[in-house]
């Protein structure tokens, strides 16, 4: 019994372009709000806190409607093709709304150009502004007409001869900016209303097939080869994100020059990678003959027993919904610890250690793609549980010795902490899901991993509030020790947990076992 790479890969498509949409959404709708309508930065979170919101509620929903759906072409495949198009031709729907947003501040929408910065300067020259940093301005005391006129957004080192963002730019001029924005916004929110509402139906169209498609890969594998499989649909999802920021390069969408641009192309490439996978993933993918294979197989190795559309689920026992409940509360407390440190670690880098934080977190990627496969493997030879604690055992200790460090400490401890808590990761990550769907039969596989998925974004929706709440009350230097906590506390839970590892199969013939299929 081995994992059939290609289906598996040909599966992991769906989750190819859900995380290709999501980091272009991440990358892009924020600057949107605050750039082009003028919305305050805790607005504009309350906006991209929406999706995590709404995916507590639907994920479920959707995960367990696609467990009754009998369509033709599967359970899934109808939610994720019906999801996929929704979304692309909405997301070009928020395009036209963006473009039409630009023709309303037009007067102001250029980058560098004088005119343009004499309207800002004119309307805002006596109003009390607010820095990045957070610290207020007069604008008039801070510069006369001519002098803030002359601010241009980059500027070039004599000495090095190499262009940088100039910081008086998104100090002063930036924040100008968008408060007139905001003030053109309020006189006519015709456009900001259309565009809030396209962004719901957007991530409604997203719900929809975001748990069916990572639903298909337990529906199409054995359970013992799950991890591995769940490996390889990690790594897919990661090509998804890697190839959009490599667009993002393209693009140049972090550019302060590009602040006001607009996304009508961007977009549209984006759509057109999503529908591409999609077309890939309907030509190869073939649901119900690959799920029934699974079944056979199942049966055949003893696994589970065969299962009929007519009869009877299997309810978990007392013990087995005791060890579901523990394993969610470990997804939901790692999830504390790890999202409390990629959503402020930018924060923390600059304010307390001043270095650069992109060095880190891309280690911190990098080494979780290496590790995706491998932690499959171990957990094939030691058990989900038993790698699962030793990645938690890796994401609390990097985080503790990380507590530690400041300004002065080594750069490269700092890197080599957040490689640890790469793998640490990768091995939570690639083995907790599968241990989810190991205690359900197959016919609640999607509502079980919208379970799964509840557990997750209520930790990501609370802990950047709380973990900031404390930040702002104790100091910054709480973050990390913070995230330890929560890392050592899904410890305590994980080690409650006492199903959902793979059973072993009953033992076939050698050649039975040299099979590796198509």
């Amino acid at each position: 019994m081995k994992l059939n790479y290609k289906r598996t890969i040909l599966c992991g498509f769906a989750f190819f372009l859900i995380t290709a949409f999501w980091q272009a959404y991440d990358a892009t709708i924020p600057v949107i709000l605050t750039n082009k309508f003028g919305m305050s930065q805790t607005w504009s979170g309350v906006i991209m806190a929406l999706d995590n919101v709404l995916a507590v509620f639907l994920l479920p929903l959707f995960g367990t409607l696609s467990d009754k759906c009998r369509g033709k072409r599967g359970k899934r495949t109808p939610f994720i093709v019906t999801g996929t198009i929704l979304a692309a031709v909405l997301l070009m729907g928020l395009s036209m709304v963006d473009n039409a947003q630009l023709k309303n501040i037009a007067d102001v929408a250029k980058i560098d150009d004088p005119t343009a910065l004499s309207v800002v300067y004119d309307a805002q020259a006596d109003v009390t502004l607010q820095t990045p940093e957070g610290d207020k301005f007069v604008l008039s005391e801070r510069y006369t007409k001519e002098q803030f006129t002359a601010v241009r957004c980059e500027v070039t080192d004599p000495e090095t001869g190499k262009t940088e963002t100039n910081p008086e730019y998104t100090n002063y001029v930036a924040p100008a900016r968008q408060a007139y924005v905001a003030v053109k916004t309020a006189e006519n929110s015709t456009e900001l209303i259309v565009f809030v509402v396209l962004l719901f139906l957007l991530l409604l169209s997203m719900a929809v097939f975001r748990s069916p498609a990572v639903a298909l890969m337990p529906d199409i594998t054995v359970k013992p080869l799950r991890s591995k499989a769940n490996a390889v649909i990690n790594l897919m999802g990661t090509a998804g994100g890697i190839l959009v920021l490599v667009l993002g390069m393209v693009f140049a969408t972090s550019a302060v020059k590009n602040a006001l641009m607009s996304y009508t192309v961007y977009y549209a490439v984006i759509a057109g990678i999503m529908l591409v996978a999609l077309a890939v993933f309907v030509l190869t993918v073939r649901e119900p003959k690959w799920a029934a294979e699974m079944q056979k197989d199942s049966v055949t190795y003893g696994i589970e027993e065969e299962e009929t559309e007519k009869g009877p689920k299997r309810s978990l026992t007392k013990t087995e919904m005791r060890s579901l409940i523990f394993l969610l509360l470990s997804i939901a407390l790692w999830y504390f610890g790890y999202n409390a440190v990629t959503s402020k670690y930018a924060v923390y880098a600059s304010n307390i250690l001043n270095k650069d934080y992109n060095t880190t977190m891309l280690l911190a990627q990098a080494a979780a793609i290496v590790a995706y496969v491998p932690a499959g493997m171990v957990a094939g030879k030691l058990g989900r549980k038993k790698t699962i604690l030793g990645g938690v055992v890796m994401l609390a200790t990097a985080f503790g010795v990380a507590a530690f460090l400041r300004a002065s400490s080594p750069t490269a401890l700092m890197n080599a902490m957040f490689a640890l808590a790469g793998v640490g990761w990768a091995t939570i990550n690639v083995n907790s899901f599968p241990m989810v769907v190991e205690m359900c039969s197959g016919g609640d596989i999607g509502k079980y991993t919208g379970y799964y998925y509840t557990a997750s974004m209520i930790a990501q929706i609370i802990t950047p509030i709380f973990s900031g709440f404390l930040m702002d009350q104790i100091g910054e230097t709480v973050l990390f020790p913070y995230a330890a906590i929560f890392a050592a506390l899904a410890f305590l839970t994980m080690a409650c947990v006492r199903h959902g590892d793979a059973k072993a199969p009953a033992k076939g013939s050698v050649l039975e076992h040299l099979d590796v299929g198509d």
